[in-house]
């Protein structure tokens, strides 16, 4: 049953017991304390920690994934979910304790969805800055001219009334953490709902990323990318020469190493995008 006025938050984990406890902790600490926390096991390796780290946090509660990636772990979330206000994060994110409160507040406001602003951390990991940069400028681009609304939000930060989390399921022919945020975003959207935006409403990201691994999330992005480019209905699959000449000046503006990890991302972005692409087209 659907509690109006109540808070479920979804957190889709797999392999990340370290992180989803910091992040679990976090929700504990809530202003707006949330109804339920409902975190998808995606097939972890070790289940039964999962499952001890969840019991150890009042209200909340494992639900099984299938093993088919962040964007069926939400849905089976959000099927579960009692709440009138369903709230998105991911393991690896620590929302700050306004959080919820300040989501929900656009919510009761009218509003149907609602997002806020991600943060780095630690703020001098260079390689998790250099990812935030990318991600921060994409939602940066898409951010109306009074500064309230915006076209795209990553899914580490979303929240969204029961009835728009019933209707628009995430695609869950996305396998990876890539470019699913984007499509439901352009679903949303073109139905004619704006997604409200407050930059207080913050989470931390703390991926722990290394220039490796770095490189291998630029290319799952330009995995996901080709994927959503499939599925796009826009006017247009590109972003405008504008957008790089941001993304790359906001990303010295971090740091020259920062900068160099922005510029090495656009080429792992091609290079997934292309070899997505070859593959989908193999398919045909």
């Amino acid at each position: 049953m659907t509690t109006t006025n109540s808070i479920s938050v979804v957190v889709p984990t797999r392999d990340r017991p370290r992180q989803l406890a910091a992040c679990l902790e976090a929700l504990t600490r809530q202003h707006r304390t949330p109804a339920e926390i409902l975190v998808v096991d995606d097939c972890s390796r070790d289940g039964r920690h999962v499952e001890s780290i969840v019991a150890a946090v009042e209200g909340a509660t494992v639900v099984r994934g299938s093993g088919h990636g962040p964007a069926a772990a939400r849905n089976r979330g959000v099927r579960a979910a009692t709440g009138g206000i369903v709230c998105l994060t991911d393991d690896d994110c620590v929302p700050a304790e306004q959080w919820t409160a300040r989501l929900a507040a656009r919510i009761d406001a009218g509003a149907d969805i609602a997002a806020g602003a991600t943060l780095p951390s630690p703020p001098d990991a260079i390689a998790t800055v250099a990812s935030q940069v990318i991600t921060n400028e994409l939602l940066a681009s898409s951010l109306d001219s009074s500064g309230t609304t915006i076209r795209f939000a990553p899914t580490c930060n979303l929240a969204m009334t029961a009835p728009i989390a019933e209707r628009f399921r995430f695609d869950e022919s996305f396998p990876l953490a890539a470019g699913e945020d984007r499509e439901w975003c352009d679903r949303v959207t073109a139905a004619g709902h704006t997604i409200a935006y407050d930059r207080a409403a913050t989470v931390a990201h703390r991926p722990e990323l290394t220039a490796r691994t770095f490189w291998r999330q630029q290319v799952r992005y330009g995995r996901g990318a080709a994927h959503w480019r499939q599925r796009h209905t826009g006017d247009s699959d590109w972003q405008p020469a504008r957008f790089y000449l941001d993304l790359v000046r906001a990303g010295f503006g971090a740091g020259v190493g920062a900068g160099i990890l922005v510029l090495g991302a656009q080429v792992a972005t091609a290079y997934g995008l292309v070899a997505e692409s070859l593959v989908s087209a193999t398919r045909r």
